[in-house]
C-alpha cells in the first residue's frame, strides 16, 4: 500500500499483465490435453484429420506466447512509469530536503538510493509479483486437470510436494543469505575504489598504493568465495529437484501399470498426466524462490521511500520581494549544529554551539568584513542568511522581515555566494555562470561579460566551442584559480543585491586577484556584502569589520580602528593573518 500511489498510474499495464496472465496459466494444461487427444484419438483410432495437429500446435502456442508478450511488455510499462513516479518524488525531495539530510548521509549512499536501490527493488518487486500470479494459477490449472485426469494419482504427486517445497525453501533462503553477503561485499569494495579514485595523490604522495591493494584483494577474494558458494546453492536446486521429480513419476508410473492392469488406462491419458505432473516442477520452483525477491525488493524500495516519508522538508513561508535593499539584521542568534546535540547539558556547552547570542545590523550597500580564527563562526553566520543553517533561538532578518516568513526559493533569489569550495556542475561553461537559468533562456552576452569580469576572457578564447564548451567532473580540468574566477563569474551573472564572499580570491594569483578584486568593486557597488577572509587586502577597504571568535562578537569596527586597539584584530593582523579556514 505504500507503494501503491506512485504505481497508481500504471493501473491500466497491471490490468493487461493479469488477464494475459491468467491466459497464459489457462493454456499450461492444454498441452498435456492435446497429447491424450492425439495419443488416444489419432494414433490408435485415426480420427484427427492430419492439418489440425499443426493448427491446434500452432494456435495453442501462439495464443500463449502472445499472452506472455503482452504480459511481459505491460510489466515493463507498470515497473518503468512506478519508477519515474518514484524517482521524481525522491529528487524533489532530495533537493527541498533540510541540508541536515547531507551531514547525515553521504553523497554516494544517496546516489546509489536514487538510481540503483530503486531500480533493482522495482524490478524485483513487479516481477516476482507477476511470477507469483503466473504460477499460482498454472499450478492450480495444473493440479485441475491432473484431479480431473485421475485423482487417485494426483494424490501421490500432492503427497511428495511437502518435501519438494522444503528443499526449495531451504536453498533459496541459503541463496538469499549469501545474495545479501555479496551485495555487502559489492559495496565494500566499491568504497575501496571510490576512495582510492578521490584520494589518488594522497596515497601516491605517501606510498599507501600496498596497502590499498591488499584491502582491495581482501574484499575482492571475499567476494569471489560468496559469488562460488551461490553458485553452489543455485546450481544444487535443479539435481534435487530432478531427484524429487524422478521419485514422483517413479511411484506414478508404478501405479498407473498397476491400474491399467486392473481396470485399463489409456495411453493418452498416462503420457497427458505425465507431462501434466511433470510441467507442475517450474511453478513450483518458482513460488518456492520467490519470497528472495520479494524481500529484496521491498528491501530496496523501502530505502527510497524512507527518503521520501522521513526526511523533513526545510519550511517556507510566504513573503515574496522583487529585489530586497539588503538590511540584514541577527537578534540574539544561538546556533548548534545536530551532530554537537547533546541532552546533558554541562559547563562547557558554549563552546560546542557555532553562535552564542549573535546580535548585528548590516546596513543596505554596507561591506561588512567576517574576521577570527578557526572555529569562531564565520561561515555559520554567512550560511544563516540563505538559511543553509537554522537558528536554534534568536531570529534574522532580511530588510525588515524574519527569513523564516520568507519563500525559501525567493529568498535565496536575493544571494549570491562566491566560497571556497568552488562546485560546478558536467555542463557548458554558459550553464555553469547562468546556473538555474532555463537552457534557452540563457543571456549569452551578459555570459561572455560576467567571464571578462572575472578574467576568464582568455581561457573562453582557447576553448574549442566558448562558452559552450563543456566544463566536465567539477570543471577538474581548470586549475583552482580559474576555478574560483569561474564562480565569481557565475555571482556577477546572476546580479544579486546581497553578495557573500567565502574567501573569494584566495586561490588567485596577484595579477588575478587584483583584476578581480577590481570586478567585485564594481560589482559590491549598492549591494550589501559580507566577505569572509583571512588575507588583509580583502578585508582593508570593508565598510566595517566584525571580529568574531568562540562564536561571539568580540569587536568590530574599522580596520583602521580595530588596528588602534590592540585587540584580537590587531593580534591577527600581527600574525600575518592568515588562520585557517573554517570547515562550518
Amino acid at each position: 500500500m505504500r507503494f501503491w500511489p506512485y504505481f497508481r498510474s500504471a493501473s491500466a499495464g497491471i490490468v493487461l499483465a493479469v488477464i494475459c496472465t491468467i491466459i497464459g496459466a489457462l493454456t499450461e494444461p492444454m498441452i498435456p490435453a492435446l497429447l491424450k487427444t492425439l495419443l488416444d484419438s489419432g494414433f490408435s483410432e485415426g480420427n484427427i484429420d492430419l492439418w489440425m495437429v499443426p493448427v491446434a500446435l500452432v494456435g495453442l502456442f501462439g495464443i500463449r506466447g502472445l499472452a506472455g508478450f503482452l504480459a511481459q511488455y505491460a510489466l515493463s510499462y507498470t515497473a518503468s512509469l512506478g519508477l519515474l513516479n518514484l524517482r521524481r518524488a525522491m529528487f524533489a525531495k532530495l533537493n527541498d530536503a533540510q541540508l541536515t539530510l547531507f551531514a547525515r548521509q553521504s553523497a554516494s549512499k544517496l546516489s546509489n538510493t536514487l538510481v540503483y536501490e530503486v531500480q533493482t527493488g522495482s524490478t524485483l518487486l513487479v516481477n516476482a509479483l507477476l511470477t507469483l500470479a503466473k504460477d499460482s494459477l498454472t499450478l492450480l490449472a495444473l493440479l485441475g486437470y491432473l484431479m480431473y485426469l485421475n485423482w487417485k494419482l494426483t494424490l501421490i504427486v500432492l503427497f511428495l510436494f511437502p518435501a519438494l517445497v522444503v528443499v526449495m525453501r531451504v536453498l533459496s533462503r541459503r541463496l538469499y543469505s549469501l545474495t545479501k553477503s555479496s551485495q555487502q561485499a559489492t559495496d565494500e569494495l566499491a568504497y575501496v575504489v571510490e576512495e582510492n579514485a578521490l584520494a589518488h595523490r594522497m596515497v601516491r604522495l605517501h606510498g599507501a598504493q600496498e596497502r590499498q591493494s591488499e584491502r582491495f584483494e581482501s574484499l575482492s577474494v571475499r567476494l569471489r568465495r560468496l559469488a562460488l558458494k551461490s553458485t553452489i546453492a543455485q546450481a544444487a536446486m535443479t539435481p534435487l529437484t530432478q531427484m524429487l521429480a524422478a521419485v514422483a513419476l517413479s511411484a506414478v508410473i508404478a501405479v498407473a501399470l498397476w491400474q491399467s492392469s486392473r481396470s485399463g488406462v489409456t495411453v493418452g491419458n498416462f503420457v497427458a498426466f505425465v507431462t501434466a505432473m511433470l510441467m507442475l516442477v517450474a511453478p513450483i520452483r518458482h513460488l518456492a524462490e520467490i519470497a528472495g525477491p520479494i524481500t529484496r525488493g521491498l528491501a530496496a524500495l523501502e530505502r527510497g521511500l524512507e527518503l521520501i516519508e522521513d526526511t523533513p522538508e526545510q519550511s517556507s513561508g510566504t513573503h515574496q520581494a522583487e529585489r530586497v535593499q539588503g538590511a540584514i539584521e541577527l537578534k540574539d542568534v544561538w546556533v548548534r549544529y545536530p551532530s554537537r546535540d547533546d541532552e546533558n547539558t554541562s559547563d562547557d556547552e558554549v563552546n560546542r554551539t557555532a553562535l552564542c547570542g549573535v546580535s548585528l545590523q548590516v546596513q543596505p550597500g554596507e561591506v561588512l568584513a567576517l574576521v577570527g580564527p578557526s572555529g569562531s563562526g564565520k561561515t555559520t553566520l554567512a550560511n544563516l542568511l540563505p538559511r543553509f543553517v537554522e537558528v536554534l533561538h534568536g531570529d534574522v532578518l532580511l530588510d525588515g522581515v524574519a527569513l523564516t516568513d520568507w519563500d525559501l526559493h525567493c529568498l535565496r533569489r536575493q544571494f549570491a555566494m562566491v566560497s571556497q569550495d568552488v562546485i560546478m556542475l558536467n555542463d557548458t561553461l554558459a550553464a555553469n555562470v547562468a546556473l538555474g537559468a532555463a537552457e534557452g533562456a540563457i543571456d549569452e552576452e551578459k555570459v561572455l561579460a560576467a567571464l571578462q569580469s572575472a578574467n576568464l576572457g582568455e581561457l573562453v578564447a582557447r576553448l574549442p566551442r566558448g562558452i559552450h564548451s563543456n566544463v566536465g567532473h567539477n570543471a577538474a580540468e581548470l586549475s583552482g584559480g580559474q576555478r574560483q574566477r569561474l564562480a565569481i563569474a557565475r555571482a556577477i551573472y546572476k546580479d544579486a543585491p546581497v553578495l557573500i564572499l567565502d574567501e573569494a580570491t584566495s586561490a588567485l594569483d596577484n595579477e588575478s586577484e587584483r583584476l578581480v578584486q577590481e570586478a567585485l568593486a564594481r560589482l559590491m557597488k549598492g549591494r550589501t556584502t559580507l566577505v569572509i577572509a583571512h588575507r588583509l587586502s580583502t578585508i582593508e577597504h570593508a565598510d566595517r569589520v566584525v571580529v568574531l571568535a568562540n562564536g561571539r562578537i568580540e569587536e568590530q569596527g574599522t580596520h583602521q580602528v580595530l588596528l588602534r586597539a590592540g585587540g584580537l584584530y590587531a593580534r591577527l593582523h600581527a600574525q600575518g593573518f592568515s588562520p585557517e579556514p573554517e570547515a562550518a
